[in-house]
């Protein structure tokens, strides 16, 4: 029988978040890496798996899912996982969802957005972002990070006393606005506690999926890795 194979970048919170939860599940899988920062993203080969040039994405001898929800759903009901993943009962089910639905325009697009425009588009581009953008995308970040605070954290994860997929996406997701040199636990302390669960409960795969990020946000201090920017 052919091994799931999983195309991934670990500077893709997606990414660290399904990797997470292979590793956690121990859920065999052949790793491809596809470096981003290489345009590997680009080429004609990677293109018949994704027309849309984005990771991740598996191939479970030959079945072809290119989003990270979908691919977190369709693994929790194929492979052998505990059942409070992504639970069978209709309603613990539907509070998982809830989270996966509201995340898209919440902690995805808030701390994405302000990642790409502080750290993702000056490494790309040399310009510095325009403050009418910063203080849009930011408060658009913090927003969220408060939603996560004062909304979603009622009990020990998002959805209750014991971690779901939502909370592997929720953790990834909030640990990317520190390579832009902003930490959402600064004034959470819920927020601060829950990260603290997340991993304690993943380790050392949550460790693993962050080594890389961890190294970049130590050497560059919030910085994008450019000597010379262009302002405009």
């Amino acid at each position: 029988m052919s091994r799931l194979k999983l195309y991934f970048d670990t500077l893709s919170q997606p990414c660290r978040s399904l990797l997470i939860f292979l590793e956690s599940n121990k859920i065999p899988y052949e790793p491809k890496l596809v470096r981003l920062g290489k345009g590997e993203q680009n080429t004609p080969e990677f293109l018949k798996l994704n027309p849309l040039h984005q990771v991740p994405i598996i191939d479970d001898n030959g079945f072809v899912l290119r989003e990270s929800v979908g691919i977190l759903r369709y693994l929790c009901r194929e492979k052998n996982v505990a059942d409070h993943w992504y639970p069978k009962d209709s309603q613990r089910q539907a509070k998982v969802d809830e989270y996966l639905e509201w995340q898209h325009l919440g902690t995805r697009l808030g701390c994405g957005m302000y990642f790409r425009l502080m750290w993702l588009e000056p490494l790309a581009t040399g310009r510095t972002p325009d403050i009418k953008d910063i203080q849009r995308c930011k408060t658009q970040m913090t927003n969220a990070c408060d939603i996560i605070e004062n909304v979603w954290l009622k009990n020990k994860f998002i959805c209750g006393d014991e971690i779901t997929i939502a909370d592997v996406l929720a953790a990834a997701e909030l640990e990317q606005p520190r390579l832009a040199g902003y930490d959402p636990r600064e004034g959470r302390p819920k927020l601060t506690e829950f990260m603290a669960r997340v991993r304690e409960a993943t380790n050392p795969a949550y460790d693993e999926a962050h080594k890389i990020i961890n190294a970049i946000a130590e050497k560059y201090k919030g910085q994008p890795p450019e000597k010379e920017k262009k302002s405009g």
